[in-house]
């Protein structure tokens, strides 16, 4: 099924994207035959970028995991998989051979209970899309193929009765309150040259009639760009950045060799929601400040730089304020202090970045070394004339450090080596200009003053 929807994709929805006859059926490994082929969860290597009608794009990722209770899987590892997949998709199709039975529903549960808790926390359904998509369906007589009989079946399956198990009835009392929508589609058997046949490669002339136009049904209502469901949780709209920190999150409370309880489940949801809201607002400040001084753009101004900074920081805390979060004020507030202390690393970067273009920066050091030169041969030759030669003695000797300072800080900048020692140089540097400063501001200070006394 997900190769179907893989060469829809790639032939962007054309009226013949079924393609010819006897072409072969390639994407995610598959067979035919009685052990399965898939384990864990497999992700399609493409990103898929879809254009909306309204112009937005939205990207669209397939996701494959192995059937529920093989002989190889324990109930933990299809509870995980299920776990994970449901929560970070916004379509999750539920694949079931021939009807949908009562464990089928039964998986459900962990899911109703954390949909509960989350009903509490956000008063919003945790769960977008699930779609019971019933293969080889072999009572078209009762409930007719596709969507329509699909509907009309599941509202029957799941109707509440007094004769069921209250565990069973409660599940399906949750449902219709965890997802946003619910469906049914009721697929026929594919034929039995596809069943019986070992060297089936998925070529359409050995797949039944009724099988591919059921399947033209479904596809282009799944994947179709107006259709296309936009992966939410907590009502904001997931990016690919934030999809990877609900990963890295659901896979971690995974790891134990226990079931984690829906509570478990709930904060690290909060937690990846936060994280997600952080990396949105981190992104905005990045990009806004690349627009000011990254790159190739001239040097900017400390001062109207710093303003900027001010401004951009002040928009990305609201980014991230105005963004709605899991886990209480307590809990999105150590994310907003996480945000503000990275941002300001940001800024520390970017500030270096931008003294890195200032062309008197970057020859500071030579030049203050250079005037130190100067000063110190032509204060040697008075000294010498005066007759102070051991004053003078010393200042050659510290003509002759000072220049060897020079060699050595042009050595290290061409090589790129010993930048320890180039530190040092160019903080010794500093120190003697702003000393230098000081006595200059100083002096003019008292020439000032005296003029105005004689006055």
């Amino acid at each position: 099924m997900l190769d179907f929807m893989i060469r829809y994709m790639y032939r962007k929805g054309k009226e013949d994207w079924l393609g010819k006859d006897d072409e072969p059926l390639t994407g995610f490994s598959w067979r035919g035959g009685s052990e399965p082929e898939t384990t864990g969860i497999q992700l399609w290597s493409e990103v898929f970028l879809v254009q909306k009608s309204d112009g937005t794009e939205v990207a669209v990722v397939l996701m494959d995991t192995q059937g529920a209770f093989d002989d190889q899987s324990t109930v933990r590892d299809c509870a995980t998989i299920f776990a994970l997949s449901t929560m970070t998709s916004s379509v999750q199709i539920y694949n079931l051979s021939q009807n949908i039975q009562e464990d089928d529903l039964q998986q459900l549960q962990l899911f109703t209970e954390y949909g509960r808790l989350a009903l509490d926390e956000i008063f919003l359904k945790p769960f977008q899309s699930l779609m019971f998509l019933v293969r080889d369906w072999s009572f078209p007589y009762e409930y007719p193929y596709g969507f329509k009989g699909g509907s009309d079946f599941l509202d029957k399956r799941l109707q509440v009765k007094e004769a069921q198990h209250e565990e069973l009835q409660t599940v399906r009392e949750h449902i219709h309150s965890c997802f946003n929508k619910i469906s049914c589609f009721l697929l026929p058997h594919p034929g039995l040259k596809v069943a019986t046949s070992p060297a089936f490669k998925g070529q359409l002339c050995d797949v039944a009639a009724e099988f591919k136009e059921q399947l033209q049904s479904l596809i282009p209502k799944l994947l179709h760009p107006d259709r296309l469901a936009e992966k939410e949780i907590n009502g904001n709209k997931v990016t690919c950045r934030g999809l990877l920190e609900f990963f890295k999150a659901y896979i971690k409370i995974y790891q134990g060799e226990d079931l984690p309880q829906p509570k478990t489940m709930l904060m690290a949801t909060a937690e990846a929601n936060n994280l997600a809201a952080v990396a949105t607002a981190k992104d905005q400040y990045y990009k806004n400040m690349e627009k000011m001084c990254g790159g190739d753009l001239p040097y900017v101004a400390p001062q109207s730089l710093e303003e900027k900074h001010q401004f951009f920081y002040r928009e990305a805390l609201h980014c991230f304020s105005s963004t709605k979060k899991m886990g209480g004020q307590e809990f999105c507030d150590r994310y907003q202090a996480q945000l503000e202390s990275e941002l300001e690393e940001m800024w520390e970067s970017f500030t270096k970045h931008n003294e890195s273009k200032n062309l008197f920066s970057a020859f500071r050091t030579p030049a203050v070394l250079f005037v130190l030169v100067c000063f110190l041969y032509v204060l040697s030759g008075v000294l010498l004339f005066t007759g102070l030669s051991t004053f003078a003695l010393v200042c050659d000797c510290s003509l002759g450090v000072v220049m060897m300072s020079m060699l050595i800080w042009a050595f290290i900048r061409y090589s790129g080596r010993y930048r320890t020692v180039g530190g040092a140089i160019d903080q010794a540097a500093g120190v003697v200009l702003e000393q230098a400063t000081v006595v200059l501001n100083k002096s003019r200070g008292t020439s000032t003053s005296d003029q105005k006394k004689s006055s």
